[in-house]
């Protein structure tokens, strides 16, 4: 199949794009580069530069490139930073998503969509663990683009009976490759398991951010799913789609949470090294917790975590981590 990966030089996006390849899939790699890395694009795909923002950039991808799917990775992905600079994150997630959606239909006429979506679509959860059923009440802004995405997909859907789309909401992406080959790296960094690493590494602090949540131990709380996890689940969203065209949305969980203390302490143990944790106030728009109820993607697609314990998540991302 020929794939569009859009945001293929990120984190999850070179992922995907190995994995797409590893089956025999045809694929190009749009990204702008502003925060992916061009090293992290495997050579077997097709890489053009450009910016979901930019509709030139999009007019000549799709007049001069065909697609049967996209997967849409691209857009920026830091809750605080949303907060801070929510115009920059309303353009690029919001119009840039439209901008891609509206070539591709109007001028490359692809039919089917994956899209990265979020659980902070949530918010504040009434209900744990969160079924996709929930009220979604974002608390950031970030959450607020993922969710305008998924309705702008929704619409398009509604307008066009040939065109599907998968939103799958992801919990939180964590781990590297088995192999230590590819791994997580953002600038800035804002994940939670990387920056604990690199405290680790260099034997400096660790900065938590808020003691004071209504959980066991006073910090966030957080569903946890390794990537190559979370990349079999677009494999299962890909074959949907091309069995069924419709709308669908999928939490990518795995139903059990753990604190930020415990995920310290498991870095803690995997490093065999220790340092000093600090706590300062909460950041706007963080939420107590978060854990998914993945029964429908289960139940649906047949999708089983094989690799989302958090020690295992903590091994990979610490092995990746050192090599750098």
């Amino acid at each position: 199949m020929k794939i569009l990966v859009t945001g293929g030089a990120g984190y999850i996006g070179s992922f995907m794009v190995k994995k797409l390849l590893e089956r025999g899939d045809e694929v190009t790699v749009f990204d702008n580069l502003e925060r992916g890395y061009r090293k992290a694009i495997d050579p077997r795909a097709k890489f053009i530069k450009g910016d979901i923002k930019n509709n030139k950039d999009l007019e000549s991808l799709f007049k001069n490139n065909s697609f049967e799917a996209i997967m849409h990775f691209a857009g920026l992905i830091a809750v605080g930073e949303s907060e801070e600079k929510p115009d920059l994150y309303y353009q690029n997630n919001v119009i840039g998503s439209k901008n891609l959606f509206e070539a591709a239909l109007n001028i490359g006429r692809v039919k089917k969509f994956i899209f990265s979506s979020s659980a902070a679509v949530y918010g504040n959860p009434i209900k744990l663990p969160i079924p996709e059923s929930h009220p979604k009440n974002p608390t950031s802004e970030y959450g607020k683009n993922k969710l305008a995405v998924e309705e702008i997909l929704s619409s398009i859907e509604k307008g066009n009976p040939e065109v599907g789309f998968v939103a799958l909401r992801y919990f939180n992406a964590a781990g590297a490759a088995m192999d230590g080959s590819i791994g997580e790296g953002h600038n800035p960094e804002t994940h939670i398991i990387p920056s604990i690493i690199k405290s680790a590494l260099l034997g400096i602090p660790f900065k938590v951010f808020g003691n004071d949540y209504k959980t066991k131990d006073g910090t966030c709380i957080r569903d946890y799913i390794h990537v190559l996890d979370l990349i079999e689940a677009h494999i299962l969203a890909l074959e949907k789609l091309t069995k069924a065209k419709g709308a669908y949305t999928y939490n990518v969980g795995t139903g059990m949470g753990y604190s930020n203390k415990e995920v310290i302490e498991a870095v803690k143990k995997v490093s065999g090294k220790n340092f000093d944790v600090e706590y300062s106030q909460r950041r706007k728009g963080d939420v107590d917790e978060l854990i998914a109820d993945p029964s429908k993607i289960k139940t649906e697609l047949g999708f089983s975590p094989r690799f989302s314990d958090l020690d295992t998540i903590v091994n990979t991302a610490w092995q990746w981590h050192q090599k750098q």
